[in-house]
């Protein structure tokens, strides 16, 4: 995977079907809430299908799964599928995994097994769905392995389209996604990587505040459309921060054709739209 041959390299794409499930529906009563939300529909692509999507478009994307499954019951699509997917397609598939923290010892066993015997090239973590604030120690021993192995560490900020307008947020508390919780984690971890998913709304401020302060602390611009962006992301995007800002979408709730339509209405640098779009990624994958 090149660089340099890419449009594009997407920071923030879901695995929401395993191609083992016996229907293509995913997501549970909180992800089909979420389809609603974000106006996407009901039905979501395989890996394969999410591969062929991004190569038609010269694209390359972090694509990864959300264990939610002590929370709600629903089994996520398996890090190991994810994985399997990147080796058949590695010219498109960067594969992240997730670990709820909640699972202690046997998640961090399985955190070193999926990064020395699959390849994974970090981790996402949900706070909201998974019910854990970024700081508690409960997860600390998953940070550790994260960061030794040099991974990045993807965390879910700001307000969630999962479980939005369901009856009390389908259970959903959003306080966890305060991203000023995570500014703990990269004092306690200062070689971890940490990448900010999301305009962090209502906290945005705070998200710019911890990527200006924090070397290794980026953010993605995934999970809303470009023309809802606030003046200061884009100030900051095009100035201090330009280095630290990296594309995503949400893919499938978000496509990569709308987002970079609204994107191009912005009034983002020349210079700035490469590092956006996918040199900020390269570097910090590791890729050039």
């Amino acid at each position: 995977m090149m660089v340099s041959d890419l449009v594009a390299i997407d920071m923030h794409t879901h695995a929401m079907v395993s191609a083992h499930a016996p229907a293509r529906q995913a997501g549970g009563d909180a992800g089909q809430a979420a389809a609603r939300y974000f106006g996407s529909g009901s039905s979501f692509p395989l890996l394969d299908e999410i591969a062929a999507h991004y190569r038609a478009r010269k694209m390359a994307c972090v694509v990864f799964p959300v264990d939610n499954e002590l929370s709600d019951g629903s089994p996520p699509v398996p890090n190991e599928e994810v994985a399997e997917a990147a080796v058949r397609h590695p010219d498109v598939l960067i594969p992240f995994a997730s670990i709820d923290p909640h699972r202690g010892a046997m998640g961090v066993a399985a955190a070193r097994r999926l990064i020395s015997e699959h390849g994974i090239r970090g981790f996402k973590f949900h706070p909201n769905t998974q019910g854990f604030y970024p700081n508690d120690r409960l997860a600390y021993p998953l940070y550790q392995v994260i960061s030794d192995a040099g991974l990045p560490a993807l965390f879910h900020t700001g307000h969630t389209g999962i479980g939005a307008g369901v009856r009390g947020g389908g259970g959903i508390r959003l306080k966890y996604s305060n991203p000023m919780y995570v500014d703990d984690v990269a004092v306690d971890f200062p070689d971890l990587k940490i990448v900010l998913a999301h305009p962090s709304f209502p906290w945005q401020d705070e998200a710019l505040s911890i990527a200006l302060h924090k070397p290794l602390v980026y953010i993605d611009l995934s999970g809303w459309s470009p023309k809802y962006f606030p003046p200061q992301l884009i100030q900051y995007a095009n100035t201090l921060l330009k280095g630290k800002v990296l594309f995503g979408t949400d893919y499938p709730l978000i496509t990569p054709d709308r987002w970079i339509a609204d994107f191009a209405k912005l009034a983002i640098r020349d210079e700035v739209r490469p590092l956006i779009m996918r040199e900020n990624a390269g570097r910090l994958l590791g890729l050039d």
